[in-house]
């Protein structure tokens, strides 16, 4: 009996030892396994994206933005993707989800700012992310995204003035506005829930006893409020634009609320075509107030008490492209000088083409030419449709967005 006690007490040392040290692995695997972070990402057709990838090697022409190509393309050439970062993106022509790289633009060929947030926000955070990206191209936030709590859209006596004096049907008006008006909110949310509903359909490697985080939300939309005159009469004084301001906050505290998220990070994208209007040029006076105006109106939210520390807006202007710009313009001086010119005299196709060549010739320097013909692929309300432009951006709003993670 007593030898038995001297061999098991050493036997009962040891297995408290190893039950122990089971314990102290399983602690520390349990406390290393983090959430997947979510982010999502909505708005209009910046949000898109309609930079075509064309325009990435114009990136490296600049040494200031080079190192953001080397993110996005292999020593070949070829886009990357990207390891432990997918992407669910619904749009106008439906869902597209796999593995974040080139393509999830507007359209197959074209990028926007979820390619260089998703590049960004997993280095800064160092691990695994999914973006869940809702964007439609037209669509504003007073009606389409409009906020449940924010009631319903009341037309003002101006515009109903308006429709009389055209002749329209009221009613027809109203209901219509009334089967509109909260769609989009609607659409998003729903996307939200039934992405994070079933995540491996999107992320195969979705560990799901390890959960998920919604961890932030990007808002990048607003062209189609700031041009509405009707909604926003007096959007030339200051204040016009006051009533955006207000649908925003609701925006913020309901898609906290629907999505069960309080005090989710947000980031505004503060629309910044055209850059910072204190550059705007003497053509530009006319829309300086309004651009200007609208601006604050979008910025607004992130200062109200209740959101300091978890709201912040990102100033997009800053990531305009002067230069690029510049060169836009002068072609499309080129452009009006023949149109202008086939008002006066006939000109077949091949004429035109052999004028427009000569002008551009006598115009630009190759160099110009070279950044003009790379660097563009869309309109200025489209960021110029510039890869450069559209990949800032989206490091800009990653990196606010890393400073509100906890």
């Amino acid at each position: 009996m007593k030898m038995h006690a001297i061999l098991s007490a050493p036997t009962a040392m040891v297995t408290c030892l190893c039950m122990a040290g089971l314990f102290f692995h399983d602690a520390v695997r349990a406390d290393q396994i983090k959430p997947l972070k979510v982010f999502v990402l909505v708005g209009q057709s910046n949000m898109q994206g309609h930079a075509n990838v064309e325009t990435l090697e114009h990136v490296g022409m600049d040494p200031a933005t080079a190192p953001l190509l080397a993110k996005v393309k292999d020593a070949k050439g070829r886009p990357k993707v990207i390891d432990d970062v997918w992407i669910s993106s619904l749009s106008n022509s439906g869902e597209k989800h796999g593995r974040l790289t080139t393509g999830f633009g507007a359209n197959d060929q074209k990028i926007g700012p979820e390619l260089m947030f998703g590049i960004t926000i997993h280095e800064l955070l160092d691990e695994p992310v999914l973006l869940i990206k809702t964007s439609w191209g037209g669509k504003s936030l007073h009606t389409d995204f409009r906020p449940p709590s924010a009631g319903p859209y009341v037309f003002q006596p101006h515009q109903i003035q308006r429709f009389e004096q055209q002749g329209k049907d009221l009613e027809s008006i109203r209901t219509e506005k009334r089967e509109a008006t909260g769609r989009y909110y609607r659409l998003m949310i729903e996307h939200v829930r039934s992405v994070l509903s079933d995540i491996r359909r999107v992320y195969p490697d979705f560990d799901s006893s390890a959960g998920y985080e919604l961890a932030g939300l990007v808002w990048f939309q607003g062209w189609n409020d700031m041009v509405d005159s009707g909604t926003y009469p007096n959007r030339d004084q200051p204040g016009g634009y006051a009533k955006y301001s207000e649908l925003l906050g609701h925006f913020i505290r309901d898609v906290r609320h629907d999505l069960d998220a309080p005090g989710l990070p947000i980031v505004i994208g503060v629309m910044g075509v055209n850059g910072p209007t204190a550059l705007y040029t003497t053509q530009q006076n006319r829309i300086r107030g309004v651009h200007q105006n609208f601006r604050h109106a979008m910025a607004a939210p992130a200062g109200l008490p209740e959101f300091q520390g978890n709201v912040r807006a990102v100033l997009t202007e800053n990531y305009w492209d002067q230069e690029l710009a510049e060169l836009r313009t002068r072609d499309n001086q080129i452009g009006q000088k023949i149109r202008t010119l086939k008002k006066q005299q006939k000109m077949t196709r091949e004429e035109e083409s052999a004028m427009r060549d000569q002008l551009r010739k006598d115009a630009f320097t190759d160099a110009e030419w070279e950044n003009l013909s790379k660097g563009v692929s869309n309109a200025e309300y489209h960021y110029l449709g510039s890869a450069k432009i559209m990949l800032q951006i989206g490091e800009g709003f990653a990196e606010a967005m890393a400073e509100m993670q906890d």
